[in-house]
């Protein structure tokens, strides 16, 4: 797994983190909370956020009428305010677990009904191990695999970045081009390229250069705070190409 900057383990807030395990009587999925000591909260594949178990957040929409509950539901919809959130997706799922019936659950933004996750039976317990957990929670919720390579962004709290527009016109570049001139010049770490997005990551920045083939323009530089001069060079290389800041 590539780790796109330097980590923030869990060292002070670990008996923390193990206290609110034994107090909510949770049944975490594998690896959790060694995935937590050893890398900190962060985002998996660009995808969900790993953080430490919230008895609280979820409280509150014990008194929404978001999913609808009949003789299926995994838990009636008081029991959502019982529930520990241990992730989030970038659109606003939950990823939690109910201690009293120890399931691991979904809580989708976007649809009607909670769902509950199964997990293949694993015996051994590291950290690697929960990110073979969250790409079967991928399969499941989603019905497909994902192909690209795995990385992880640690919650550094001294993460920057700044967004440049290629803007259209005669003879202009198309953002694939560009970004395959990035690629020449600068050779990443790491490489991920889909229809939609293409990720260039380089150690030096601690972070990386997204370029969003989605809406054709959009170009964003995240980088750690100390690599300033790395972030400078990479910015001047895209304004050449013909970008402009916003």
């Amino acid at each position: 797994m590539y780790i796109v900057s330097r980590p923030k383990p869990v060292f002070d807030d670990r008996n923390q983190v193990l206290a609110k395990e034994d107090a909510a009587s949770a049944s975490f999925p594998p690896g959790y909370i060694r995935f937590l000591q050893r890398f900190g909260a962060g985002t998996y594949r660009g995808w969900m956020n790993v953080h430490l178990p919230d008895m609280e957040v979820l409280k509150p929409f014990a008194e929404y009428d978001l999913w609808e509950h009949d003789e299926d539901s995994p838990i009636t919809q008081q029991q959502i305010g019982e529930c520990v959130a241990i992730g989030t997706t970038v659109d606003g799922d939950f990823l939690a677990v109910h201690p009293q019936t120890a399931q691991l659950l979904w809580l989708p933004r976007h649809a009607e009904h909670l769902k509950a996750l199964s997990l293949q039976a694993r015996e051994q317990e590291d950290e690697e191990l929960y990110t073979m957990v969250l790409d079967e929670i991928y399969g499941q919720v989603y019905g497909s695999v994902r192909e690209e390579a795995v990385y992880y962004e640690p919650w550094s709290g001294s993460r920057s970045h700044r967004f440049l527009r290629l803007p259209p016109g005669q003879d202009q570049l198309s953002l694939p081009d560009l970004a395959g001139m990035c690629r020449a010049d600068f050779p990443p770490d790491l490489s991920i390229e889909t229809n939609y997005t293409g990720l260039l990551f380089f150690r030096e920045l601690g972070g990386y250069v997204r370029f969003n083939y989605a809406n054709k323009q959009e170009v964003a530089v995240m980088y750690e705070q100390d690599a300033q001069q790395a972030f400078v060079v990479m910015e001047q290389w895209l304004l050449s190409k013909g970008c402009v800041a916003y």
